[in-house]
């Protein structure tokens, strides 16, 4: 009997290449759309096929298109959806907890890294009006890019076993000051996302839904226990009303904590998340089990039993070290997931993307980035 080899992913976002960064920086400050410019869709492309064809060199078998379209995990969604404003004045404190814990860091860490060599500024925005979805351009150009870049790739003889577009969570979008109550908010949202979930997946992607604030909600100290459950349930509901109708197996679900390097010390244990990730209509599960903090996590998985037909993809390499991980560890690490959940039911891959945001200053470098997924790759073929 062959066992067949554990597959390699990753959680979409990659470090863009300074030609590209330099060209949407030049836009966003001329306040240009970064849809209809031949040029600059040429440039974005090739962009597009480099990622892929390194991706593919490094061993990754389920590729991204490196979110090299987006100028950020925030930006983006004001750009494709109506009836938000910008609030430049209005100063959101990303991981409260964590950063009133230690303040002089991550002062100095937000300056250096992370948004502070952003192409654009993270500006809050807050919803005004109604909500409805305004990317299809920007969509339809992100989904022929990548569906070019794998016919390429397979055109030399490359194999790629599967592709998936990262796509924010409803909870994503922003503050809400137009709808009456949260529900009708994030279920507009969400409807108003469907339709870019549904064009990936009827591209013949899978759509990865990305939603860092399940993790935020329980260690949020406005809220009680009663009020994270509720917010919670309410994001899950948002995420399953959006997917309705699409096939499981057709959807990543991806949560992570959303920091970097540094103490991490206010951080939800999975324990407090996992049970509502499930809930999510998602074929796959992605989330961060490779920094020190939540390593030891894997053993939540030998009392929580994997619904029939689900797979995990747990982190096992970090975006928040620029050491590179030993082949024989991740191994070990995903050995570990293995025997709890079967082999078959286990995909590699990483904590976090490495540029969420569109930036020259992204943490670990893109030689290092490659490195790792080298090892990734090595680890699960071990």
């Amino acid at each position: 009997m062959t066992q067949q080899k554990i597959l390699v992913s990753h959680c979409g976002s990659l470090p863009r290449p300074k030609a590209l960064l330099d060209a949407m920086k030049a836009k966003l400050q001329a306040k240009q759309p970064l849809t209809g410019d031949a040029a600059y869709d040429t440039l974005l492309a090739g962009a597009v096929a480099d990622t892929v064809a390194e991706q593919v060199a490094c061993g990754i078998d389920i590729v991204s298109d490196g979110e090299f379209s987006k100028p950020g995990f925030f930006s983006y969604v004001k750009q494709r959806l109506t009836g938000f404003e910008e609030r430049p004045e209005a100063k959101r404190v990303m991981f409260p907890a964590e950063v009133n814990a230690f303040p002089e860091y991550y002062a100095d860490y937000f300056a250096r890294a992370m948004t502070g060599g952003a192409v654009a500024p993270v500006v809050p925005v807050v919803c005004v009006a109604p909500v409805r979805y305004q990317g299809q351009a920007a969509i339809a150009a992100d989904l022929k890019h990548l569906t070019d870049a794998i016919a390429a790739q397979r055109k030399a003889g490359k194999e790629v076993t599967g592709a998936f577009v990262p796509a924010c969570a409803p909870s994503g979008a922003g503050d809400n000051e137009y709808y009456k109550t949260e529900e009708e908010y994030f279920e507009a949202v969400g409807e108003a996302m469907r339709e870019e979930y549904l064009a990936i997946v009827d591209a013949g992607f899978q759509v990865q839904v990305d939603d860092p604030f399940l993790c935020d909600i329980f260690v949020d100290p406005a809220l009680d226990e009663t009020q994270k459950q509720r917010r919670a349930g309410l994001y899950v509901e948002a995420i399953n009303h959006a997917v309705r109708g699409i096939a499981a197996e057709k959807i990543r679900f991806h949560t992570c904590y959303g920091i970097n390097e540094g103490p991490r010390i206010h951080e939800a244990a999975l324990a407090q998340v996992a049970g509502h990730m499930l809930k999510v209509n998602a074929g796959a599960y992605s989330f961060e089990a490779a920094n020190a903090r939540h390593e030891h996590e894997y053993h939540l998985w030998e009392t929580t039993k994997l619904p029939a037909g689900k797979k995990l993809i747990p982190g096992v390499i970090t975006h928040a070290s620029n050491i590179v991980e030993h082949p024989e560890l991740i191994k070990e690490r995903l050995g570990r997931f293995a025997k709890l959940v079967g082999a078959e039911n286990v995909i590699a891959g990483t904590d976090c993307g490495f540029s969420s945001q569109a930036s020259y200053k992204t943490e670990v470098h893109p030689t290092v980035v490659r490195e790792k997924f080298k090892a990734m790759a090595e680890g699960a073929g071990l």
